[in-house]
């Protein structure tokens, strides 16, 4: 079972590169902001709450989070060939409460695979999906607000997997296939 976090920043690939890992390797995919999104599309409770901290740039409070994540990662079984965690953990409490969670089920995390790409790339990426997708979190303001709060509050889990032995660094600038293989090169190594 190899259990990933796939980490950088917004517009650094993270989902691009979920679905190729997918494809190649079977494994199951959480990404909270689909989950969220589902959530804010369905109309729920949860989708309602969540829906104002994402429309202030802001993350979604951590036991909410880890509670929705518990149950979504139990819907993939007990043998699964691992799940690729997108957009999750953000802060390091919730890196201990995914640890915690995950050790609860005698499961871990085995790599953290960070798309390392430069804000100025960032910034270029996010406007056009925003064009593109018509997701309306992905504009200017909102974009700027996003990449503070990780710079803020996600970046210091760099240093914080980087202690746990997992960190694997990517150069998330080129070719899409190209930074894939880098990849390859990680989880098959694990």
């Amino acid at each position: 079972m190899k259990n990933i976090v796939i980490f950088g920043a917004p517009g650094s690939g993270k989902g691009t590169q979920s679905e190729k890992m997918i494809a190649k390797y079977g494994f199951g995919h959480i990404s909270t902001g689909d989950v969220l999104r589902n959530e804010i599309k369905n109309g729920t409770e949860l989708g309602k709450t969540a829906k104002s901290y994402i429309n202030n740039g802001q993350l979604i409070p951590d036991e909410l989070m880890v509670s929705i994540l518990a149950k979504v990662y139990d819907s993939f079984g007990k043998e699964h060939k691992g799940i690729i965690f997108d957009g999750f953990p953000r802060t390091i409490p919730q890196a201990e409460a995914l640890k915690s969670m995950l050790s609860e089920r005698g499961h871990k995390v085995a790599a953290m695979i960070e798309l390392d790409v430069p804000e100025e790339e960032l910034m270029k990426r996010l406007v056009l999906r925003g064009k593109e997708s018509g997701r309306s979190d992905d504009n200017e303001a909102t974009i700027k607000k996003r990449l503070t709060v990780y710079h803020n509050q996600t970046a210091p889990l760099i240093d914080w997997y980087e202690k746990e032995g997992i960190r694997h660094p990517i150069n998330g600038l080129g070719d899409v296939d190209h930074i894939f293989a880098d990849i390859c090169k990680v989880v098959d190594n694990l």
